[in-house]
């Protein structure tokens, strides 16, 4: 094997995606630590700000995905297609990678399709356990599919399929002896039942709205809250609420130590996304999901199932969560035995060397 391989990652959008992406250039690194990694994003996201913040070098595509329910936001897009699927040709010819990654979003078509054209081997790492249009497509030329859920035949050719789970960042799971820490860093009583609510970095509405219409019931039972809002609904309730409402409620707008509020948490609300299941999965804490229903192809909804279905978690529908999920939560922190039982079984889906895993599949790939 070239003792410097080159290597382009690529894809975007979320969290979700990016995430995995760096963890798997890390594990590249450590591997095989004179290998060159570029990646290419979507010009105007998220990984333009976080792939250099983790010290790696990023190009942008002009690209954006379908926008549901507007024709004249959508009249540009093939054009942007063309135009990103030129610029894909073009970073290929000038960096002259050995092997191609595909994360998902929008970055990832063009330049998977690019390689495709060049011949250049790709792998695309399937995060959801349904499959995409777009990764169902470039599927049918990839070299490897690594995924995180069982029954991703029905989506790629079945010879071509790895299940390696998704990667984690490991600095967020690693809750081992934390407990303490984290109730003291959020000025919480260790000894008092804690409910972690999580939407993610830009938050969830309903997730929101269930918490603080139902929070006097919280509060009357004695219960800790930890409430991790996102930056579009963080101002209005603190507005409406004010920061110090309760000493057994902390309000967040971002949570910068996961590790601590995880390790702090009894029972865990959360969506659905594949890298924040995966998390779960290692953390092995009693977790209810909330599925976003504003996602493609109703994604979250699956991947919720596909825990669901081996009694690793509890599922309330996003419709029904303003009214049965703070209910759902408390009487799961009353309940020691379906607590115990949750967990076990998350335990037994978690799939810890995901990075690594697929970071060798990667370096196989090498011409």
């Amino acid at each position: 094997m070239n003792n410097s391989p080159k290597i382009i990652i690529s894809g975007g959008g979320t969290g979700g995606h990016i995430f995995p992406a760096v963890a798997i250039a890390n594990a590249l690194k450590r591997i095989v630590p004179a290998c060159e990694i570029l990646f290419v994003g979507a010009t105007g996201r998220m990984e333009m700000e976080k792939v250099p913040a983790a010290g790696y070098k990023i190009v942008g595509l002009n690209i954006s995905g379908i926008q549901r329910g507007s024709i004249v936001k959508n009249l540009a897009l093939p054009f942007k297609v063309i135009g990103s699927v030129r610029k894909a040709m073009q970073i290929i010819n000038e960096f002259k990678p050995d092997v191609v990654v595909g994360v998902g979003g929008y970055a990832s078509g063009p330049l998977l399709y690019a390689a495709s054209l060049k011949g250049i081997p790709y792998l695309i790492q399937e995060q959801n356990s349904y499959a995409g249009v777009t990764n169902k497509w470039l599927g049918k030329k990839a070299s490897k599919i690594c995924v995180a859920f069982d029954d991703m035949n029905q989506f790629f050719p079945g010879d071509k399929i790895l299940k390696t789970g998704n990667p984690v960042r490991k600095e967020v799971i690693d809750i081992k002896g934390k407990h303490f820490a984290g109730a003291e860093l959020l000025k919480l009583d260790p000894q008092k039942k804690t409910i972690l609510v999580t939407g993610g970095s830009l938050g969830a509405g309903t997730l929101n709205k269930s918490i603080e219409k139902h929070l006097p019931e919280i509060i009357a039972q004695d219960v800790q809250v930890i409430w991790q809002t996102g930056k579009f609904y963080y101002k209005g309730i603190i507005e409406r609420l004010g920061p110090d409402h309760h000493p057994n409620v902390r309000i967040l707008e971002f949570l910068n130590k996961m590790d601590l509020a995880y390790a702090a948490a009894d029972v865990i609300i959360s969506r659905a996304g594949a890298g924040t299941i995966a998390e779960l999965c290692l953390i092995k804490k009693p977790v209810i999901l909330v599925p976003s229903p504003n996602v493609a192809e109703d994604h979250q909804t699956k991947n919720a199932m596909a825990l669901v279905k081996n009694g690793a978690a509890l599922l309330v529908n996003d419709r029904d969560a303003e009214e049965t999920l703070v209910k759902e939560a408390l009487a799961l922190l009353k309940n020691k035995e379906q607590c115990d039982l949750l967990s076990a079984n998350l335990g037994k889906m978690a799939l810890p060397q995901a990075d690594e895993i697929i970071a060798n599949e990667v370096l196989k790939l090498m011409k």
